[in-house]
């Protein structure tokens, strides 16, 4: 599997070359800003692109535009925003554009197994989401509206976690569980959907309103 790394920090992009490289990701490329993201994609064209927000030459939100631009090019390209941040301002734009999207904080990355296999996930047509992530984009949003449970499992949906997996984590039952994203997608206006990607940017694609 085939991966450009875009990350500005020199000893986190090394770290994060070798760590991929231990399981079996070939790092093609390894960059230090926005502009040689984009290049490194053209001239590789790989399987996965992983990369910072924060990047030169302003440290603003570089690399989730770059992110942008690239899905913008290829819809189907794997993206994995890898960050200390949530950048209100481009997030929905980056989560609306389809499956295939990964938007994780790396003050939240406790497993490196879990990481990994969150990568996998999004390259084979997931979308992993943060839940941290979605709360704050939540808190923008016409999303306010669900209560706190709804939010819970809004959060989880979002992570790829079907909802036997929600079930066990916030101890319902399944057909609880199945109640709430049925609220959820009514208080929405979203019609029901048994597939839990299209739900989770059914669900996303409302957060360009907030």
């Amino acid at each position: 599997m085939r991966v450009v790394l875009a990350e500005d920090g020199v000893l986190l992009r090394e770290g994060l070359t070798g760590l991929l490289a231990r399981f079996g990701f070939e790092v093609v490329a390894a960059v230090g800003d926005a502009e040689a993201l984009r290049a490194a994609v053209a001239d590789h064209r790989p399987d996965l692109v992983l990369t910072d927000i924060r990047m030169p030459p302003d440290f603003a939100d570089e690399g989730l535009r770059a992110a942008i631009a690239l899905r913008r090019n290829d819809p189907e390209l794997p993206v994995v925003v890898l960050s200390q941040y949530v950048e209100h301002r481009h997030a929905a734009d980056l989560l609306d554009s389809g499956g295939r999207i990964g938007y994780l904080l790396k003050d939240r990355v406790a497993d490196v197994e879990e990481f990994v296999a969150k990568l996998r996930y999004v390259v084979g047509g997931g979308t992993v989401i943060d839940p941290a992530v979605v709360r704050k984009l939540v808190r923008r949003s016409p999303l306010a509206t669900l209560s706190g449970r709804e939010t819970e499992v809004l959060a989880l949906v979002a992570e790829g976690h079907s909802n036997a997996a929600i079930a066990r984590r916030l101890t319902l039952s399944e057909a609880g569980v199945g109640k709430h994203i049925g609220n959820i997608l009514a208080k929405l206006g979203l019609p029901p959907d048994d597939d839990t990607n299209r739900r989770v940017m059914a669900v996303l694609t409302y957060l360009r309103s907030g």
